[in-house]
């Protein structure tokens, strides 16, 4: 082999290993101070609001096929705040959440889809209680950049729309004319490379 031919193969073999190296799956922890995770259903002729004050989870990105990526996340239930103490409480009690019973909701991702240059359908299972059902996140890439003392962020923003009737949490026949069967669920995920 001559030494043009030798030089062309050592520098082909070493850009697929840069290209390679660069393709490196990547692993970000949610970051439960930057995240947020709100809720809102119909209440009578309008719609509260609440919120998730902490979400845990992580990310398994691969930048050059998102669609081989994956989420898992855990929803503190003691953490939710509907802005009324004896409201949280009653989301708590065993009409709703059952807080004394189960402590936390888990979402796991089983697959993610294209939709977009930067948006993705992530199909995964939501577990409420001991129900667990698939639900599809509309979601969207925001960016990748870098954060504070050389940190490597990932920012993310979802949606999705549940019934609550389908996870155990319709509560009482005597509110089923008062709140909406529908829940709007939004997410805003902020997450930090692993070193």
């Amino acid at each position: 082999m001559k030494t043009s031919a030798k030089l062309i193969l050592v520098a082909a073999l070493a850009l697929g290993f840069i290209r390679s190296a660069s393709a490196a799956v990547e692993t970000y922890d949610i970051d439960s101070v930057h995240s947020t995770l709100s809720f809102s259903l119909r209440h009578l002729v309008s719609k509260f609001t609440g919120n998730f004050g902490k979400v845990s989870g992580s990310l398994t990105v691969d930048r050059d096929n998102l669609e081989k990526s994956s989420v898992s996340a855990l929803i503190d239930i003691a953490s939710v705040n509907t802005a009324s103490e004896k409201r949280d409480a009653h989301v708590k009690s065993p009409d709703f959440f059952d807080l004394s019973k189960y402590t936390t909701a888990t979402f796991k991702s089983t697959s993610w889809k294209k939709t977009g240059e930067d948006s993705f359908d992530i199909t995964g299972d939501l577990t409420i209680k001991d129900v667990t059902k698939p639900v599809v996140l509309k979601a969207k890439l925001l960016a990748f950049g870098d954060g504070m003392g050389g940190a490597k962020l990932s920012g993310w923003e979802a949606t999705a729309v549940i019934k609550k009737s389908d996870f155990g949490l319709a509560g009482p026949a005597m509110l089923s004319k008062v709140l909406g069967d529908d829940v709007t669920i939004n997410i805003g995920i902020e997450a930090g490379m692993k070193k």
